[in-house]
């Protein structure tokens, strides 16, 4: 998992994967949720509810599936209001998925590019009572998992959380004795379950706190974590995300990644074992190693830039990882400017000095670009790049190079 937050920047990097996917995990897990069914065509929506009705309570839902919040109040380019809709027949649920499938949906989490529809969640229609918020994390101040859990769920958290900050409850726990029925008891009590409705809710509780810790998850999140007219604990939404580390002994679940909904330049640089992750500005930036990459963004947002991405060679350079570095920087059409940010700690400077003339060679670039090269062997590294004949700004520090990259941002 990669994070990094500024004051005006905030990213993380890891797995997720679709709301019917995550129902089918928790169902393995023995989590209760409804029945439901993903269809791809208007015509396959129409079966499958046909389906969900004949063995639910005789309502269903209509989810637009894309690895996105808000879609329940997201608008659709089409015009068409709301990715999540209540639906009475079969025939109704296709006439839904064929304003949904294909369309572009826009939500707050989306941006206003919105994103493409390619498949809908048809599922049975809980008897509600009421709604509420759980999710597991992990939190590094509390040094393991901690379950965040809300009354007022079904709605924006950030929201609640900035409103009413007593409706939301934090209960960390010992990630080496695990979560004792004890402690989810107390959380369900938290949750205002009726003492009867305890137990039902506290095993449920165990359970997600299972799958979080047995699926290397980052985050699961239950929003809404319901309670039906029964006094029954159910999950009716659920989000995933999972750490990128733990792919080696999560296959399973890894095999469920849907590129179509990933960055396509996050996906090429994992095939060439760069870290990157995309950004809105316009100075595109290499660097070497992930901490000086995030002090980049941060030094340059600070100063007034606004980096196009996050791009972490690794700490070692040769003339590959440097090409296809240069080549994904490029390939962004946010890319106005390249800054090259190299800082030689073990690895020699004049050797990636070298590695980035043969990668230039290859890669076409066609935006300014500046660089700076500190650290081992840097003065050899500055004569080879100033006798190459490369047209280029050299920096001489790194707070030089943040200030030539704002400055010539601002005429681009």
């Amino acid at each position: 998992m990669l994070s990094c937050t500024t004051k005006s920047l905030s990213f993380v990097r890891n797995l997720s994967i679709h709301e019917y996917q995550s129902k089918g995990l928790l169902k393995s897990f023995g989590v209760d949720t409804m029945i439901g069914e993903p269809a791809a065509t208007p015509a396959e929506a129409e079966r499958k509810a046909k389906e969900v009705l004949a063995n639910g309570s005789g309502k269903l839902v209509v989810k637009s599936q894309i690895h996105a919040g808000g879609r329940g109040v997201g608008v659709f380019k089409s015009g068409f209001k709301g990715g999540v809709k209540l639906a009475e027949s079969a025939k109704e649920a296709g006439e839904l998925a064929s304003k949904m499938l294909n369309e572009v949906l826009v939500t707050k989490q989306t941006g206003p590019d919105g994103r493409l529809v390619r498949t809908v969640y048809l599922e049975d229609a809980a008897p509600v009572k009421r709604e509420m918020y759980l999710a597991i994390l992990m939190d590094r101040g509390f040094g393991g998992p901690v379950i965040v859990a809300s009354t007022e769920g079904g709605v924006d958290i950030e929201t609640v959380a900035h409103t009413n900050p007593n409706a939301i409850l934090k209960f960390p726990v010992d990630i080496n004795a695990g979560m004792s029925t004890e402690q989810a008891m107390d959380i369900a009590r938290g949750l205002k379950f009726e003492e009867k409705s305890v137990p039902q809710a506290a095993d449920q509780i165990q359970k997600l706190y299972n799958v979080f810790i047995e699926t290397d998850a980052t985050q699961v999140e239950i929003n809404p974590f319901a309670e039906t007219t029964e006094g029954k604990a159910i999950c009716l939404d659920a989000k995933f995300n999972f750490d990128d580390n733990a792919e080696y002994r999560q296959a399973d679940i890894f095999e469920m990644r849907d590129p179509l909904e990933e960055d396509p330049f996050e996906l090429e640089a994992m095939k060439h074992d760069l870290n990157w992750v995309t950004l809105d500005g316009n100075v595109g930036c290499v660097v070497n190693g992930a901490g000086l990459a995030m002090a980049t963004l941060d030094y340059m947002t600070l100063a007034g830039g606004k980096p196009a991405n996050f791009l972490d060679l690794g700490g070692g350079v040769n003339q590959k990882t440097a090409q296809e570095a240069l080549r994904l920087v490029s390939k962004n059409p946010n890319t106005k400017l390249m800054f090259i940010n190299i800082f030689g700690g073990i690895v020699s400077t004049a050797m990636v000095a070298r590695a980035l003339l043969e990668a230039i060679k290859v890669v076409k670039i066609d935006v300014p670009l500046v660089i700076r090269l500190d650290g081992t062997d840097c003065i050899e590294a500055r004569k080879i790049l100033k006798e190459s004949g490369l047209k280029y700004t050299e920096a001489t520090s790194f707070e030089d190079g943040i200030n030539k990259c704002v400055a010539m941002a601002k005429n681009l």
